[in-house]
């Protein structure tokens, strides 16, 4: 993602439903995510049922995920996730694995996945993009999801 926040889609018509699948971990930053997901979302697509589904980590949000997308109705579903950097190269693999997932999940299941798991070097970047409001990244995965509801909406239909 750039740093240039997104242009805010048209407003979602009709009655959808989001997803928020949101670690624990982090969890100031993830919740920052959630909260302007969630406000976004809510101007975006008055109408929208919104729910949050909370997972111990990062590595836990694609199951979850995956159930929401076979089970549940959903026109989009945010994973969001905080992951640091740390002396190890686990950081790289955990957000390579999540990021894999994710996107067979949406191809497999043919529900538009929004992710929002973010790899960090350092706390002062994932503030800028977790908790402020210039290059929220939890704003811009609202955006987005409302965008793919509206394409998904106007596919389904014809």
């Amino acid at each position: 993602m750039s740093n240039v926040t997104q242009a805010r889609p048209r407003i979602v018509r009709g009655k959808h439903t989001f997803h928020i699948v949101a670690s624990q971990f982090n969890a100031r930053y993830v919740q920052g995510l959630v909260d302007h997901a969630e406000k976004e979302l809510n101007t975006l697509a008055p109408n929208a049922t919104i729910s949050i589904q909370r997972v111990p980590g990062a590595f836990e949000i694609p199951v979850v995920v995956r159930e929401l997308a076979s089970l549940a109705k959903a026109d989009a579903i945010i994973a969001c996730g905080v992951i640091m950097q740390g002396e190890t190269n686990h950081a790289k693999n955990l957000g390579r694995s999540v990021t894999d997932a994710l996107q067979r999940i949406a191809v497999d299941c043919g529900v538009p996945v929004i992710n929002v798991v973010l790899s960090f070097d350092n706390e002062a970047q994932a503030r800028a993009r977790c908790l402020e409001n210039k290059i929220n990244r939890g704003t811009e995965a609202a955006r987005a999801a409302a965008d793919i509801a509206n394409v998904m909406s106007e596919l389904r239909r014809k």
